[in-house]
């Protein structure tokens, strides 16, 4: 039987090098056929301290169903390239767990994650109705912004994910239209 799908966790980013504010990034791919999710194919970049915010509040909706870890945070140079893949793989560990778990999939903050490069604040408002637009109105507006990038991500799965949005977003309300542009630059 063919795999309902695979989430993939690759491409870490040193964003900001050599500043105090720096952090990797990763980019994930979606590519499903579950009917669990909105869109078919996504692409984000997401850093680790989402993924935390992530786990917290799956974990608070899974009740006491365990939600699976995370790899540890700890200090370390952006130099340390294995410290980054090892990172990389505990978190495509956590994703592919999760993303099997039931009780994830009905979490629409799993979803908003993974299908759209909303930042977390927007993610929480979104699933609280505090935001004009609905979960699936946001994931089918990503989605169809980056229309080109999924069969050109199957073609050749070394192109780079174009840079995100500013996460200073998080701070103002940007435009949902402005959200989508993470895999798709204006070509």
């Amino acid at each position: 039987p063919e795999p309902e799908g695979q989430c993939q966790v690759q491409d870490p980013r040193v964003v900001n090098e050599g500043s105090w504010n720096s952090f990797v990034d990763f980019k994930i791919f979606l590519h499903t056929n579950s009917k669990a999710f909105t869109a078919k194919t996504s692409c984000v970049r997401r850093r680790y301290s989402e993924f935390v915010w992530l786990k917290r509040k799956l974990q608070k909706n899974a009740g006491l169903v365990p939600v699976p870890d995370l790899p540890g945070k700890s200090i370390f140079s952006f130099n340390n390239t294995d410290f980054i893949e090892k990172r990389r793989k505990g978190l495509q560990t956590f994703l592919d767990k999760v993303v099997h778990m039931t009780v994830c999939l009905s979490d629409s903050q799993l979803h908003l994650f993974l299908q759209t490069q909303l930042p977390v604040g927007h993610i929480q408002d979104c699933v609280q109705g505090h935001t004009p637009y609905s979960v699936t109105d946001a994931i089918l507006t990503y989605a169809s912004s980056n229309r080109g990038w999924a069969q050109e991500e199957e073609d050749s799965s070394l192109e780079p994910c174009p840079t995100p949005i500013s996460y200073e977003s998080v701070e103002r309300k940007v435009p949902l239209e402005l959200q989508g542009k993470s895999c798709d630059d204006v070509r």
